[in-house]
């Protein structure tokens, strides 16, 4: 053979190689798939850099519990929350796992698992504070925010749409520093407490969670939004979809379910149930709420 073409070819092993080790979803040395999963590592009590210097949190350790159960590798990485949805699109990811609510935004760039836990958004202050909603509600206070979670989204709808503010406000709202956005909600918190911000929305099951043992925070009072947490994966990853979905099931059928939310949940817990509706969408009843609504999970690609 020519040593050109030996060469070449050899080369073009050697790239193959190096694109392959860099590829999410392949087999481990144990013959298992390992599945990346993305999540928003300043997010606790759901995910978050624990003591020993490794990703702990309820859904991180929900992860690994079905990972185990259904025989799969899971490989967690933190990844900034603005990007999360695109590190998923393009591969860089398999799965968010991290409390990311459903919405119809997210419904057109990913699918979702059925939902396993309900939340509303939480608006916090420094106690003794004399910030009210009203206040709030008419953004005559400083509000502060992580960019691009629910709470940042919920408040770009207008109030006919079921949000707060309406995009065009609330652009004008950022540009006139009275919304300040902020890359983590722990940063928001510590913007709070430095006197930056009147205010923090933010999901209530974090808030109850972040202020627990901090008498210097306070829940001013929580807006119902019925939110819904979800696994999001790719649109065309159905395989993955029913895996996580069979896996979330026996996970909140089981004592491990219970025993997690006493080992990371502020609130009492009530029995969660999951069950399909006859139109194909899902009805979850899953604490701290004890509200059942149907919870569309996918769209058509």
């Amino acid at each position: 053979m020519d040593k050109k073409v030996l060469y070449g070819a050899a080369g073009l092993c050697l790239v193959f190689a190096i694109l392959m080790a860099g590829c999410v979803n392949t087999p481990a040395e144990d013959g298992k798939k390992t599945y990346v999963v993305g999540i928003d590592a300043e997010y606790p009590p759901f995910s978050y850099l624990g003591d020993n210097s490794e990703f702990v949190g309820f859904d991180v350790d929900s992860v690994k519990w079905i990972a185990e159960q259904k025989g799969f590798n899971v490989k967690i990485q933190g990844v900034a929350w603005d990007g999360i949805i695109p590190a998923l699109q393009t591969g860089k990811i398999d799965m968010v796992y991290s409390g990311m609510s459903i919405t119809p935004d997210r419904l057109e760039k990913v699918n979702f698992t059925i939902p396993y836990w309900q939340v509303n958004q939480g608006i916090a202050v420094k106690t003794g504070s004399n910030v009210t909603m009203d206040q709030f509600t008419n953004a005559t206070v400083v509000i502060g925010v992580q960019r691009s979670c629910s709470a940042d989204q919920w408040m770009q709808k207008a109030k006919d749409e079921g949000g707060l503010f309406g995009e065009e406000k609330y652009n004008q709202l950022v540009k006139d520093g009275k919304i300040k956005l902020f890359d983590s909600f722990p940063m928001s918190m510590v913007a709070l407490e430095q006197g930056l911000v009147d205010a923090v929305i933010f999901d209530d099951v974090n808030i109850e969670s972040y202020i627990q043992g901090k008498p210097q925070f306070t829940m001013l009072d929580a807006i119902e939004t019925g939110e819904y947490y979800a696994v999001a994966v790719r649109k065309d990853d159905n395989d993955l979809r029913e895996l996580m979905n069979a896996g979330l099931k026996d996970l909140m059928a089981s004592e491990k379910w219970k025993e997690l939310i006493a080992q990371y949940i502020v609130e009492d817990a009530a029995e969660p149930t999951v069950e399909p509706t006859a139109n194909g969408t899902v009805v979850a009843n899953t604490t701290p709420v004890n509200t059942t609504a149907p919870v569309a999970t996918e769209t058509t690609a």
